[in-house]
């Protein structure tokens, strides 16, 4: 391992800041949708995440283009939640996400009345339905109104989320996009960049190494809380990975706290300057449940309720100072640091609306 760098924690939250194009933009949504790994659905505003993260943010409603156009994918992911992903990258969360095999589990088994060894069979089945897509999940229980998993339609009809989200996770279906809100699925395919479901030992380095590389400087332990928690990877799997591309990272002492960089960032981290930028967010923005409410790096004991709620933060050179949410035409402030104004302005502009402020 390379020898350990030494910055302060205000260096390495701007280095965060950067890397994650919230000091100055990304590209394209692409761009930022990748560095991020997954954008929650619910409880949040993707578009929003997303296009305060672009140089040219656009107009509202770019998220839902760049789904519609196959740019992005919709699929269920994180917390079991619905998030929205860089087809080239997903299936590196979907295999992490699938890798406990729940369809393989004695209560799955004996609920579904679906013995494991018929499994393959029924995604076969279910991905010729999804190719002829978007369809509703109806189109799934149409199929298997016969046979020997006639007893499943009624649960596809429903349509039973739970049940189908590990076809999502192993890549047989995605979430469609649809302007009046129904649940179509559709295959991943239809996203020309689709990689498709990797074996789980080549996806595991790669996901930990992406986590670094957009949440760094990190721990084990707040990689555990996103890839464990948030797709139930498995600690035992994720002391291997991250034992696997050990000699690719760098030691950095964080204000006297051990954390771990790519080592190809570590002159990037080395030159950046502290900074007082002034961002609102959305509630349940990557910015947070990336490395979790309980870092309190990122936020606060005092607004960990808030965050853990899905208020909308304020965020100070990092940190979370305080919360915000709009009034009608008025954007209200818990808390009145300097810069706000201008972010209050930047926040309109991405709404389309013009605000008035109110702080303490």
């Amino acid at each position: 391992m390379a020898p350990t760098l030494a910055v302060t924690r205000q260096q390495a939250l701007a280095w965060r800041l950067g890397r994650q194009h919230l000091l100055s933009g990304a590209g394209d949504v692409v761009e930022v949708v990748r560095t991020l790994g997954a954008v929650s659905v619910f409880g949040s505003d993707p578009d929003l995440s997303v296009r305060r993260r672009l140089a040219d943010p656009g107009t509202p409603g770019e998220v839902g283009r760049a789904l519609a156009d196959g740019r992005l994918m919709r699929t269920f992911s994180f917390r079991g939640s619905v998030q929205v992903m860089d087809p080239a990258t997903a299936g590196d969360y979907l295999a992490l996400r699938s890798a406990g095999r729940q369809w393989a589990l004695k209560s799955w088994v004996e609920h579904y009345r679906l013995p494991a060894d018929e499994w393959p069979a029924l995604r076969e089945l279910v991905r010729d339905v999804v190719a002829a897509g978007p369809v509703p999940p109806q189109a799934v229980a149409d199929a298997v109104t016969s046979g020997r998993w006639e007893h499943l339609a009624k649960e596809f009809a429903e349509p039973n989320i739970t049940l189908l989200k590990p076809f999502a996770w192993q890549g047989d279906v995605a979430l469609a996009p649809s302007a009046e809100g129904e649940l179509l699925l559709q295959s991943p395919a239809v996203a020309p960049a689709w990689q498709g479901v990797p074996p789980l030992e080549e996806a595991g380095p790669r996901a930990v190494l992406a986590y670094l590389d957009a949440y760094g400087p990190t721990t084990p332990e707040l990689l555990e809380q996103w890839l464990g928690g948030g797709l139930s990877a498995g600690r035992s799997r994720l002391k291997r990975w991250w034992a696997s591309v050990e000699d690719r990272l760098v030691e950095v002492d964080v204000d006297g706290e051990r954390r771990w960089l790519p080592a190809d960032r570590a002159d990037e981290l080395l030159a950046v300057a502290p900074s007082d930028a002034v961002v609102l967010l959305p509630g349940k923005d990557d910015w947070v449940v990336g490395p979790g409410t309980k870092d309190t790096w990122i936020v606060p004991a005092s607004h960990r309720t808030d965050m853990t709620r899905g208020a909308n933060p304020v965020v100070v050179g990092g940190v979370v100072a305080g919360t915000w949410r709009l009034s009608g035409s008025a954007l209200e402030s818990t808390c009145d640091p300097a810069g706000l104004p201008e972010e209050a302005t930047r926040l309109g502009s991405l709404l389309g609306r013009d605000l008035s402020l109110r702080t303490p």
